[in-house]
């Protein structure tokens, strides 16, 4: 499946299929453009028995929902919920005030047979003037975890981008966003978070001292819902080259999008088990 294209921004779902960002092409294979920018979108695979991603289907998004900048998607444990990151470069409805239009936002939608995934609503945390990007729901459903470069308060972001988690209420309302601390963030860039069945928060991170580009870092959940101090994966998870979005399942097998020597020139998909 992979190609010369982008491959990224992967999110394991509760029916065994694999979601993950790539631009959006037409029939012949050609990249479509909205503007000058290429379109990304969102695609789900199946998973084979082998770690081979197939029957590889768009995600069906509503056309109307004036989605065309998907960077990456996490679906509710109930498969009712879709969550995804877009920004506001060529929406048509934009929101008042002074922001940046390259920064991300992060709405939810759910599903509708015959329309798709439509009635996004942008999560009422987001304000324009920061950027909120890679969610990834807990698999008890109860908590959001996303990046942000969030001030002011105990939970100044440290660097250009934090990891976060926001409480999802019984009633489907959010807590107030919540800075995972310095056992998790640095003065670097933290992306794509991914918390696993077992309570560790794997990301990735340009901290110095690491492999390569960005690292898959790992930070295991203590009792009182706080994280250890983060620890990077050892090679071959990590290359010399940048690796991130790593999911992972509860058997240890899972997936890891990399630019590591040997792929096809841009973010590759690459599939690890349990020794």
């Amino acid at each position: 499946m992979n190609n010369e294209l982008p491959h990224f921004g992967l999110t394991l779902t509760p029916k065994n299929t694999v979601l993950f960002t790539s631009y959006l092409v037409n029939k012949k294979g050609k990249v479509k453009m909205n503007g000058v920018d290429p379109i990304l979108t969102l695609y789900e695979g199946q998973i084979s028995s082998d770690g081979n991603i197939i029957n590889i289907e768009q995600l069906p998004i509503d056309n109307s929902q004036d989605l065309n900048h998907i960077t990456s998607g996490s679906l509710s444990p109930d498969g009712k919920r879709l969550y995804v990151a877009t920004n506001y470069i060529n929406i048509k409805n934009k929101p008042k005030g002074t922001y940046k239009e390259t920064n991300f936002f992060i709405q939810a939608g759910e599903y509708q047979e015959g329309i798709g995934w439509t009635n996004f609503k942008t999560l009422p945390f987001c304000q324009p003037k920061y950027s909120y990007s890679h969610p990834n729901i807990s698999p008890d459903g109860k908590w959001l975890y996303f990046i942000s470069n969030i001030r002011g308060g105990n939970d100044n972001t440290r660097g250009p981008s934090d990891v976060f988690r926001v409480e999802i209420q019984d009633d489907g309302s959010f807590g107030k966003p919540e800075n995972l601390g310095s056992n998790v963030n640095s003065y670097s860039r933290e992306m794509f978070p991914f918390i696993s069945a077992d309570n560790i928060l794997y990301f990735s991170s340009n901290k110095p001292n690491g492999v390569g580009g960005f690292d898959i870092y790992k930070a295991k959940m203590k009792d009182d819902g706080t994280f250890e101090k983060a620890e990077i994966l050892p090679e071959p998870i990590n290359s010399k080259e940048s690796d991130v979005s790593f999911v992972i399942d509860a058997k240890g097998n899972g997936f890891l999008a990399s630019k590591r020597n040997g792929g096809q020139g841009d973010d590759d998909l690459y599939y690890f088990t349990k020794n």
